[in-house]
């Protein structure tokens, strides 16, 4: 039950992520769908997960991989190629569970660069709340190039409101309240409501600054309703291919495939460790089946058109009130399963409240930098480059490659050459010609 507290805040984010975002052709996914294919397909995974691998991971869509298909990927592709990318993304991930390549992948990578992947994450994820939420906004001047809030202040009503939902959530987290997110998600929507109430702001539309950027916090017609599964197998596998090329798209599965790979493999050993059933090497039991289950909730949160789903680190929270079975796995499903029947609720919550507990993940995520040697500087440079790149380029592809060229290129010119698996040198060459493509397609046609 604490779980599902802890997580049921995906069910109001997600659609906020992926909703309302139009991809090459002008189609956005409708807020209430995606809030009814997230639940649905994190119910059934976690259940599945229970079923399977018996342990108390709860599986749901995955922060990092929604934000990239909405801010990187849609905008060459359409929805539906998009999530035929993230199927194939899934079994790819299946068959190097199933071979016992994924153990060998993780353990080719540095640690330094898988830790810091994940602060690069989690700094662009916080990054986008921040823009989401009007708090940095562009400029029309070259430099510089953003600033803060509107002409540099915070006189919005939005934007405080991303504020307050901001600091309550923060106060909770400190406080280590449980359902932290959620609570603050609902009380921030509540104060959103009362404003909006008083001062009609409106929506933004691209022509009121002021005004909500997404959604206008109103109370809906009615809390339940038949949930809208209708993008469930609204899902294009090989169009992406024929729109971008096949390079391109290759690319930007292997992206997915890296993100998915190693932000689960972490996220199970830490929970694994929780829980008290990992063993030294960070290995638990039954974990090919955890894995294979994993690389199964990519490819089912792709047919659904909600995303990647994958192992959520929230479930600390039930192992931690003594969870350590796969019954509360399924506790959590079902319950998520439930919740598809409340979509109307995940239309009240603005995208400034939202964009708060996505800069709140970005802060959780970042905080693993504690665990990088920044002793080297061999090692340093590349690592602080991973980390920048991502939410400067607001791209988690150009952070990863970059992030690998340089680790291979400074550490064999440093003498360091033997240290780097052979696996690496393969990967960081195929993110050279991932930032060359457009040349190499402009020779090959």
């Amino acid at each position: 039950m604490l779980t599902f507290v802890t997580m049921a805040y995906i069910v109001i984010l997600n659609p906020l992520i992926l909703g309302g975002t139009p991809d090459v052709a002008g189609n956005s996914l409708q807020g209430a769908q995606v809030a009814a294919v997230t639940a649905l397909s994190a119910g059934v995974m976690t259940v599945l997960f229970g079923l399977i691998a018996r342990l108390p991971f709860a599986f749901a869509a995955g922060l990092g991989i929604n934000s990239f298909l909405a801010v990187n990927v849609v905008k060459i592709v359409t929805w539906p190629e998009a999530m035929g990318l993230v199927v194939i993304n899934g079994l790819i991930i299946v068959l190097l569970a199933a071979t016992g390549l994924r153990r060998l992948i993780f353990n080719a990578v540095p640690a330094q660069l898988k830790t810091a992947i994940t602060v690069g994450i989690g700094l662009f994820i916080a990054f986008i709340g921040f823009v989401d939420s009007g708090f940095v906004r562009t400029t029309t001047m070259s430099s510089p190039p953003v600033q803060l809030g509107e002409a540099g202040s915070i006189a919005t009503i939005p934007t405080l409101t991303f504020l307050v939902a901001l600091v309550i959530m923060g106060v909770l987290m400190a406080r280590k309240v449980k359902g932290a997110l959620l609570i603050g998600i609902v009380a921030a929507t509540v104060v959103a409501i009362i404003a909006e109430a008083i001062w009609h702001v409106g929506p933004s539309m691209g022509k009121n600054p002021a005004g909500w950027n997404l959604t206008v916090p109103q109370l809906p017609s009615s809390l339940v309703s038949l949930p809208d599964l209708s993008l469930v197998g609204q899902v294009d596998v090989f169009g992406a291919f024929g729109r971008i090329g096949a390079l391109a798209a290759v690319m930007l599965i292997f992206t997915l495939v890296f993100t998915n790979f190693f932000d689960a493999m972490g996220s199970m050993t830490g929970l694994a460790r929780s829980a008290g059933v990992a063993n030294e090497d960070g290995t638990f039991p039954r974990l090919q089946s955890a894995l294979i289950v994993e690389g199964v909730g990519a490819v089912v949160g792709g047919a659904t058109s909600a995303s990647s789903n994958t192992v959520f680190v929230e479930s600390a929270s039930g192992i931690g009130e003594g969870a350590k079975t796969g019954f509360a796995s399924v506790v959590t499903g079902v319950l998520f399963l439930l919740a598809m029947f409340f979509t109307p609720l995940t239309q009240v919550v603005p995208l400034e409240v939202a964009a708060a507990a996505l800069v709140i993940v970005g802060a959780l995520m970042v905080v693993q930098i504690r665990y990088i040697d920044f002793s080297e500087f061999s090692s340093v440079l590349p690592v602080f480059l991973t980390i920048i790149v991502m939410p400067l380029t607001y791209s988690i592809a150009n952070g990863i490659g970059v992030g690998f060229v340089s680790w291979v290129l400074i550490r064999s010119l440093a003498g360091k050459a033997r240290e780097i698996s052979p696996l690496l040198w393969i990967v960081a060459a195929g993110f050279l010609v991932y930032f060359a493509r457009g040349p190499i397609e402009m020779l090959l046609s």
